[in-house]
């Protein structure tokens, strides 16, 4: 995604101190919403996980962790997280938590690998949840349940936040529509990946993109997915593979589709045998983490990432996400956005 620039852009609160109590604003009542609606408990979460665990997110695989050694630790290596994906599993186990209940943290990740753009930095914050559920929960239909739950706290915070702040005026279609990956591939052969998720965003305003992380009728996945926390391989209900999926919302301001949310039902024993094998790495099967869930000892659960930045940047109607965080830009960035009317903190 190459940097846009809104012509006629400008900063509807007025100034860097509206801004800043609009963020607080997005921040205290979307997690009160959410925790209302899946019924989470907040919980202290780490920076860094040991290396060699597994416990750390692979994202797609390719990404390379911040790490460094530990002087107390005999210069044992640990990692800056790049998510909490599997560390809230463990979390769930240690806490002996029944289905139906779960838990949320603020993450604070570093990606170093990233390209750097209106919505990309180096820097991630997100809502990271994760909830306990019953074998049996694993379909789509409480995954399009919990889906709908979480878009109508989205809904929920524009609105009120319309209140307190009327120049940001509510955009949010009343429903989020669902489709599967190979379903978008169906309807536009002719386009990417992003093109696709264009189209039908710019449709319908909304959207979850279901089945992320398999291989589609052109041999191409929808978009990487790690082999080891969404599920993205078990047949579906619906005649269709996978269980996991990432919330769309169309952005007038930057006129393509924006994503807030990766998230899924989580693997179980099968499906990570599965994944592993078509991922052929077999090997993380003796990693810590994998071990545990192999063994049976980790609970059912479905869970994902909400951005904070990226959510703030939508509801604000803001061009860049470096008007709501601190992060690391290139001089040739700040200018450019300085006199195209962005400020970056």
């Amino acid at each position: 995604m190459a940097l846009i620039l809104p012509k006629g852009y400008r900063n509807l609160l007025g100034g860097v101190e509206n801004t800043e109590k609009a963020i607080k604003y997005v921040k205290d009542m979307f997690q009160e919403n959410l925790s209302a609606q899946l019924v989470l408990l907040r919980v202290t979460a780490p920076m860094v996980v040991l290396q060699g665990t597994g416990i750390n997110d692979d994202l797609n695989s390719v990404e390379r962790p911040v790490s460094f050694p530990i002087k107390d630790l005999d210069e044992r290596r640990a990692e800056v997280v790049h998510s909490l994906a599997k560390w809230k599993r463990l979390k769930l186990a240690e806490m002996g938590t029944m289905p139906g209940r779960g838990i949320y943290t603020d993450m604070n990740a570093l990606r170093p690998d990233e390209e750097l753009d209106n919505i990309h930095s180096l820097y991630v914050d997100q809502w990271d949840w994760e909830k306990v559920i019953r074998r049996e929960d694993r379909n789509i239909a409480f995954l399009k349940q919990t889906v709908r739950r979480i878009y109508e706290s989205i809904k929920v915070t524009e609105n009120k936040l319309y209140v307190e702040f009327p120049q940001l005026e509510p955009q949010l279609p009343e429903d989020i529509f669902f489709i599967h990956s190979q379903e978008l591939l169906d309807r536009y052969p002719g386009l990417s990946p992003k093109e696709r998720e264009n189209a039908v965003v710019r449709e319908h305003g909304a959207v979850f993109v279901m089945g992320i992380g398999r291989e589609l009728s052109d041999g191409k996945p929808h978009d990487g997915r790690a082999a080891d926390y969404d599920d993205w391989s078990t047949p579906n209900e619906e005649g269709q593979y996978g269980l996991n999926g990432d919330i769309l919302l169309w952005n007038p301001l930057l006129e393509s589709a924006f994503e807030v949310s990766s998230m899924g039902i989580r693997v179980d024993e099968e499906a990570l045998r599965r994944q592993l094998a078509l991922r052929g790495q077999e090997w993380k099967s003796e990693l810590y983490f994998h071990r545990r869930l192999l063994a049976g000892e980790l609970p059912c659960t479905i869970g994902g990432g909400i951005g904070q930045s990226r959510l703030c940047m939508y509801l604000l109607r803001k061009a860049h996400i470096g008007e709501i965080q601190s992060s690391i830009w290139s001089d040739e960035m700040r200018a450019v956005c300085r006199e195209a009317g962005i400020e970056l903190v």
